[in-house]
């Protein structure tokens, strides 16, 4: 039976839509999962969405909106980009979810009846941003996470008696040095707790959006405690079921957890305080990584320097951002990001050294071998050259393997480029155009080994980058004749298991190469979507400001757009067709309406997020016609539901002849995806 391995990354909170800094620790843990998944494990791979809590309370109320619609709305732009981003996670938790709900309780009712929880009163600061209750000196003192003002709470709460694991958590820290990593966090999250704990509260009275405590709905369960125990409710924790329970019993615990340093905390301490209080066992280790830094300092909604994973994707691709990300930043240290970074790299590395080894072997066997693996002659075609090159690919074998699983992403990929730069050179010095040209049999043989030697060591480099770049890896692979390589397992990867004869695939450049007007392109799609988010979180008025009734708000981000006043000629003025927004947007999915004749569902990308609209062209577009298309879409329209389906936005189209057949509406020159119209 296959070795289980279990990951997680943290469930991201639904204040903002998602950015770089989210996409990398997802990334990182798809790597994990991918080369765990060719080792053969029976692997696990968790992520999702912290939805509850005062913030979304508030930024819902704001909004103009119920917390469940906005949560609905920014869970689905994280697990539509994890989509986009090919993320090949197992689960997606919500923990709006009831299988979470019932977990959460059931986490709850064994703690207390453990005798770990007791009902008090808190008096004193708590920083909404970081759902944190803080040691402050008076009203509106800095909180010490992120400097911004705390709040004075004073309410009736449920404690946990954190206090009680002091030593246990020193013994766990100090019996197993993993458990935390790297060194310099476990050290941190030791001297917190030498410092002393204090009971935590773990419940809240005076907001509703949350789960209610058993027995007591009048409070809800603080968001930490009920956060936290996502990683043990997705397995089925809490569960009636008898085949959640086995999954619970077969995969927890996890095998790691991976963080950001911001919240070591409370994954660190108040996490295995909850299990030991539940006697439940703990994660094997614990893995915070750095901050990924634009512009020296950490991306955030607040500071407004956010880099949209969409951008790259846009224009290079998945695997740029992700080869990027693991091979440029040191896992566990601060990595910086740049536009003008990223497309260095990827021209280098990429482009210049694995799209031209790939290219050049593959192009040469097709051309000199009618595109199939040669067959290299034993004794004097081969040189000291060829045997060194498949020493290097045994040794790269090996090296990875330790160096990955000790997750140095970096030094990992380095040693792969090594070799694919040592191949390049072995191209070079052999120079196997000039062998080509002789024609006695000699240097037909002295080809063959060049080109199979240069073959077998691609074959090697794309199977140990392929966790890393799997999109572009498994065309190079499919280009060298070979079956899926996500069925291929590394276990067994070593020199020579190329088959002479075998046939290639279709050959074409995989990586082409990006000029100046890359970086250009992504800056300014960049700040157009920064500007049409920040078009978008303008708050709406509410019906008590507008002097109306106040009536429950409609689902979908924006508010209706008010009716033009026209005037006596029909017309109207300048500033009331300013009221429309409209974008470009990209068509990733059209379906036809169950029953509907005239309608397709369409899911539209507009850049900043993926919208369901529900359009009647049925009868002049078939769906697989529109799939790739870009149109124009009306953007603040109040949402509508047709079929049951909700659409929010208008896709804009012409009436041509006399039945008012729809054209859309497109354009002539490249337009980006989320441009606005003026």
């Amino acid at each position: 039976m296959a070795e289980k391995f279990y990951i997680t990354t943290p469930i991201y909170y639904v204040n903002a839509r998602p950015h770089i800094g989210h996409a990398y620790t997802t990334i990182v843990c798809d790597a994990i999962a991918r080369r765990q998944r060719m080792l053969g494990s029976d692997t696990f791979f968790l992520t999702g969405t912290d939805e509850h809590g005062q913030k979304v309370e508030r930024s819902a109320s704001e909004a103009g909106i119920t917390p469940q619609q906005l949560t609905d709305r920014i869970a689905g732009e994280f697990r539509g980009l994890w989509d986009r981003m090919n993320i090949s996670y197992d689960d997606f938790i919500r923990t709006t979810e009831e299988r979470h709900k019932l977990g959460v309780q059931e986490m709850f009712r064994r703690i207390r009846d453990r005798g770990y929880i007791y009902k008090g009163s808190y008096s004193g600061q708590y920083c909404v941003f970081d759902e944190l209750y803080v040691d402050a000196a008076g009203p509106g003192a800095p909180c010490p996470e992120c400097g911004r003002p705390t709040e004075t709470v004073s309410e009736e709460n449920y404690f946990f008696k954190l206090s009680a694991f002091e030593d246990k958590l020193l013994e766990l820290y100090t019996g197993q040095p993993g458990f935390i990593r790297p060194d310099t966090r476990r050290n941190e999250v030791m001297a917190f707790v030498r410092s002393g704990l204090r009971d935590l509260s773990i419940s809240r009275t005076t907001i509703q959006w949350g789960i209610p405590v058993p027995d007591d709905p009048r409070h809800v369960i603080y968001v930490w405690l009920d956060a936290l125990s996502n990683y043990c409710t997705a397995m089925g924790f809490g569960s009636p079921d008898k085949q959640d329970q086995q999954k619970f019993a077969h995969y927890w615990p996890a095998d790691v957890h991976m963080i950001g340093k911001e919240i070591v905390r409370f994954h660190c301490v108040y996490w295995p305080a909850f299990l030991m209080a539940a006697g439940l066992p703990l994660p094997r280790s614990i893995i915070a990584h750095g901050w990924l830094l634009f512009e020296e300092s950490k991306m955030s909604k607040s500071r407004g320097n956010i880099v949209r994973a969409e951008t790259v994707i846009d224009v290079l691709g998945n695997d740029a951002l992700r080869y990027f990300l693991l091979r440029e930043v040191v896992f566990g240290q601060d990595g910086s990001f740049s536009f003008d970074a990223l497309v260095q790299r990827y021209n280098s590395d990429l482009a210049n050294d694995l799209g031209n080894l790939a290219s050049r072997t593959l192009t040469m066997i097709a051309r000199y071998f009618r595109g199939e693996m040669p067959y290299p002659s034993p004794g004097g075609s081969r040189t000291a050259a060829d045997d060194a090159i498949a020493r290097a690919a045994e040794q790269t074998i090996a090296s990875f393997a330790s160096l990955w699983d000790d997750y140095q992403f970096s030094r990992a990929l380095e040693a792969v480029w090594s070799l694919v730069g040592a191949v390049n050179k072995y191209i070079v010095d052999n120079e196997p155009w000039a062998v080509a040209e002789k024609e006695d049999e000699g240097s037909r043989s002295r080809l063959a080994t060049i080109l199979y030697t240069t073959a077998e060591a691609l074959r090697i480099a794309t199977a140990l980058a392929h966790p890393a770049i799997p999109e572009s890896t498994a065309r190079i692979w499919e280009q060298l004749g070979l079956s899926a390589i996500s069925e291929f397992g590394l276990t067994d990867l070593k020199w020579g298991q190329l088959q002479h004869g075998t046939k290639l695939g279709k050959v074409e450049p995989v990586f082409p190469r990006a000029d100046k007007s890359a970086i250009e392109r992504m800056q300014q799609m960049e700040q157009q979507r920064t500007t049409a988010q920040a078009v978008q979180a303008t708050p709406a008025q509410t019906p008590a400001q507008a002097g109306q009734p106040a009536t429950q708000a409609a689902a979908g981000p924006a508010p209706a757009v008010p009716a033009p006043a026209a005037s006596a000629d029909g017309r109207i003025s300048i500033d009331d067709f300013a009221k429309v927004e409209m974008c470009v947007g990209l068509v990733r999915v059209a379906e036809k309406v169950k029953g509907a004749d005239k309608l397709l569902r369409l899911e539209v990308d507009i850049g900043t997020e993926v919208r369901q609209v529900v359009a009647g062209i049925a009868e002049a577009y078939a769906p697989e016609s529109l799939v790739g298309r870009k149109v124009v879409l009306v953007v603040n329209l109040q949402p509508r539901k047709l079929r049951g389906l909700e659409s929010n936005g208008m896709i804009v189209a012409a009436s041509v002849g006399e039945k008012g057949s729809p054209v859309l509406v497109g354009f002539l020159e490249d337009v980006p995806v989320g441009a606005r119209l003026k």
